[in-house]
């Protein structure tokens, strides 16, 4: 009942005029944020940091925090229509919404991702509200060991996303993780595979790495075939009927779950749990084979894990002062330039403060369903225009994408380089998700087993000997083998499945 009631003091406060328009600015940034390429919430947050000592510490971290979720709402709406993931966790979405928009049902899709989005992220903050302190408490138990035995869970996923070949998949994969070795190495500082070019030596930014797959390589595809309009079929509806919504709910409630859980993880970031709520959305289903085809449960899964990631992030920051990603780090120096520090004194010391922003973050969440539900509409139209309009306009949102991140034309053209892979990639059927799924987890994989081998002196046992990691293993270990009997079983389906009405490739 406390709590309840110190919510409701936060209410009073989040719904004041001022906050309210905080709210709502922060939600229209992030969601403009989140559409556009290679800009990205951390940067934005960081850019505006300096704004939050103006306009005080509750309007202006509610501002931050609304650019924060509304950026993962945002993502969806060029993956789905354009196949342009403005985020890398806007990637699995990508992987169906973009084949549902060719086939006319892009508004659909966006209605689901949007849905989704809401339900999952109130999830969160529910979670926010009566379990930030036991959960938290619960994700310091992750040691070195327990993230390594996550990420190889993690890197199980690529058995699903191999396609028509495993052993294409891994191929892919070891390829993303090498190119994740790029720049200064996790040991002694030395640079890797940079074979003499100065830009390398930072490594390989992945936004370029996920504009040239995604994005460069569909246009160059685009123009080979002479594609028309990015929809083959004519648009039907705008809005998802409530049969679809029924549907897709549970895909929505399993991503939310996974998304909420993971999040309080530090390192293991949207990027991470929309993979795993795909992935565990393609296990469950009873027809696996229509994944990357055009399966709604595709988007509903991993957009829902996306905001509730974003949602429970808060849990560790408020309550520990422990970011569980780049753009909460950044949003933790916005608490420190307004004089707060984050951690258990913050809820007993700033108490008006910090119910104030769980609060706003219901109100964000109302926001910015109305805002995108409304939308729909408009957004589905972009997928009617001739390509000969929209697909130069994606190549200069790509370049301008790229070469904001570090104000680098290197990164441009690491996007294009990219892009011809990508194109070639997808023209021999190779996999390119595993690529970027291990390119992502290369990273946090390498320098948690280091550490890890640095505790036991060398020694394996330490993953064994502890009842999490070891826990884990196991789990992914079962997970493998699933993955391999399903992906015979998809095989199978595709071949029952030729010669039917549908048309599904390899």
């Amino acid at each position: 009942m406390e709590t309840l009631s110190l919510l409701l003091d936060g209410f009073s406060v989040a719904l004041s005029p001022t906050n309210i328009m905080m709210a709502l600015w922060g939600a229209l940034i992030g969601t403009l944020v989140g559409m556009l390429p290679g800009l990205g919430p951390t940067s934005t947050i960081a850019i505006l940091l300096p704004v939050t000592t103006v306009l005080g510490p509750t309007e202006g971290i509610i501002m931050l925090a609304g650019i924060y979720y509304g950026s993962m709402y945002g993502g969806s709406t060029t993956a789905i229509l354009l196949n342009i993931p403005g985020e890398v966790s806007a990637v699995p979405t990508s992987l169906d919404g973009y084949p549902l928009a060719k086939q006319g049902r892009g508004g659909p899709a966006l209605g689901i991702a949007a849905i989704g989005s809401f339900i999952a992220g109130t999830m969160g903050v529910i979670g926010l509200v009566f379990f930030a302190p036991l959960l938290a408490d619960q994700a310091l138990k992750f040691g070195s060991p327990e993230y390594f035995a996550l990420m190889f869970l993690a890197l199980t996923v690529i058995v699903n996303l191999a396609g028509a070949s495993l052993i294409k998949g891994l191929i892919m994969g070891l390829f993303g993780y090498l190119l994740s070795m790029t720049g200064i190495g996790l040991t002694g500082g030395q640079v890797r595979f940079s074979f003499g070019i100065e830009p390398l030596e930072a490594g390989i930014d992945i936004i370029s790495v996920v504009i040239g797959l995604f994005a460069i390589s569909e246009v160059i595809k685009g123009m080979e075939e002479n594609t028309k309009s990015i929809a083959v079929g004519k648009i039907t509806n705008i809005y998802p009927k409530f049969k679809e919504i029924r549907e897709n709910s549970g895909a929505m409630f399993r991503g939310g779950l996974v998304g909420f859980f993971l999040g309080l993880l530090p390192g293991c970031s949207a990027a991470v749990t929309t993979f795993l709520a795909y992935d565990l959305e393609k296990k469950v289903s009873k027809n696996p084979e229509r994944f990357g085809h055009g399966e709604m449960k595709g988007v509903a899964a991993p957009e829902a894990a996306n905001n509730a990631t974003s949602s429970s992030g808060f849990i560790p920051l408020l309550a520990l002062g422990i970011p569980s990603s780049t753009t909460l780090a950044v949003l933790l120096a916005g608490f420190m330039l307004n004089g707060l520090t984050p951690g258990p004194t913050l809820f007993e010391e700033h108490s008006e403060f910090v119910w104030a922003v769980i609060a706003s973050m219901f109100v964000g969440n109302v926001m910015l369903l109305v805002l995108n539900l409304p939308l729909i509409g408009l957004w589905a139209k972009l997928t009617k225009i001739p390509y000969g309009i929209m697909g130069p306009v994606i190549l200069i949102l790509s370049f301008v994408g790229a070469y904001s991140i570090n104000n680098s034309l290197f990164d441009v053209f690491v996007a294009i380089i990219f892009g011809v892979i990508g194109y070639f990639l997808q023209k021999y059927r190779w996999p390119v998700v595993p690529l970027l799924l291990a390119f992502v987890l290369g990273p946090m994989f390498e320098k948690s087993f280091i550490q890890s081998m640095a505790m036991s002196k060398g020694s394996f046992a330490i993953f064994f000997t502890r009842p999490i990691s070891l826990t884990i293993l196991l789990l992914a270990l079962v997970l493998f083998v699933v993955s391999i009997v399903m992906m015979k079983r998809t095989k199978s389906r595709v071949k029952d499945a030729v010669g039917s009405d549908v048309e599904i490739t390899e």
